[in-house]
């Protein structure tokens, strides 16, 4: 059984931010993530896309913004167990036993639920066999977007990613077609008219009212059949890429069975230290409501420093908790091994 200070549920922004805080004051993190990668949902559904909102950072796409999250956090002791789910929490006197999926056991005072919108996976168009070409052709976030260059590509949806994808691959491939079963978007106001402009100048064409009938292709995508939502005429589209941006199906999974006090949704913390109704579980970022709640990443960076400040209590009760300024105490420089003269 593994023993650490702060156990943190979530690879994200804000889970990767407590384990900035909790070095600061010398408490040691595991991470655990459903997912294969770091960066939870800047690198699953946007890690190309622009952030405009981190304080100081005046564009930062979601990757960026997680690689340096990645580099101020270098200096600390912590672990990543990816591909990991949580599935049963116990209570033991004063510490919390968490069991995974993949039998590993941790022994903790601290549980940081940092789980973003909890488990979530993309909506599936409403067809046969829909990832029969995931990977090679079908997509349902942009990963990578130097593949879609001078390539032709069919995006579905009427939200912010269809928008913003097609507004930006227009730039570079070959031909964009917006796929949306009528013309009134859900999107930013001022990225729908970039769309429009781009679709006078031939960059996008937009299809409206269509649906997704069909994918095509027997051993290699090919193209997809839509469906004109009041005439049912069917109208075929070759291409090299389709894009679904229908948005996510979000579970909270086991956390249901932990018995924290929930709201739509949501697990309910105090704003003190963000702890939940559970002594020495806390719930920061997405995952957590309360009143006044932005779901903003900079608003889990504040909740998360707060409650790091209650896990250094929990685990050294009576003792002050540490406090200093990086620009100038010197045993913080020294744990974030800076160089200052």
């Amino acid at each position: 059984m593994k023993e650490t200070d702060i156990l943190i549920i979530g690879a994200g922004p804000v889970g990767l931010f407590t384990v900035f805080e909790a070095g600061l004051l010398g408490l040691e993190c595991e991470l655990v993530d459903n997912l294969d990668k770091i960066g939870g949902q800047c690198i699953e559904l946007y890690p190309d896309k622009p952030i405009y909102d981190i304080p100081g950072v005046a564009n930062q796409t979601g990757r960026e913004h997680i690689e340096a999250l990645l580099a101020q956090i270098k200096p600390f002791n912590y672990k990543v167990n990816l591909n990991t789910r949580v599935e049963s929490i116990k209570k033991e006197k004063d510490n919390w036993i968490v069991k995974t999926n993949n039998d590993l056991s941790f022994l903790t005072k601290n549980i940081f639920i940092a789980a973003g919108a909890g488990s979530f996976e993309s909506r599936r168009p409403p067809v046969e066999n829909p990832d029969k070409f995931l990977g090679n052709g079908i997509e349902y976030a942009v990963r990578d977007i130097k593949k879609y260059k001078d390539k032709e590509i069919t995006i579905f949806g009427g939200g912010d990613s269809a928008l913003d994808w097609s507004v930006e691959l227009a730039k570079t491939a070959k031909k964009v077609y917006l796929v949306h079963r009528r013309d009134e978007f859900r999107g930013a106001k001022h990225t729908e008219s970039q769309m429009r402009e781009l679709v006078k100048s031939g960059k996008i064409e937009l299809k409206i009212p269509y649906v997704i009938k069909s994918i095509n292709g027997d051993e290699k995508f090919n193209g997809v059949d839509l469906m004109h939502f009041e005439s049912k005429e069917v109208e075929s589209i070759n291409c090299d890429e389709a894009l679904f941006f229908f948005g996510l199906n979000k579970q909270l999974g086991p956390i249901l069975d932990w018995e924290v006090e929930l709201e739509e949704k949501k697990i309910s913390v105090n704003t003190e230290n963000f702890q939940t109704n559970k002594e020495g579980i806390f719930a920061v970022g997405d995952i957590n409501t309360y009143p006044g709640k932005l779901d903003l990443i900079l608003c889990g960076f504040h909740e998360t420093t707060l409650a790091v400040q209650e896990a250094f209590k929990r685990i050294h009760p009576g003792e002050r908790v540490p406090f200093g300024y990086t620009t100038s105490n010197k045993g913080l420089q020294e744990k974030l091994k800076v160089n200052k003269s």
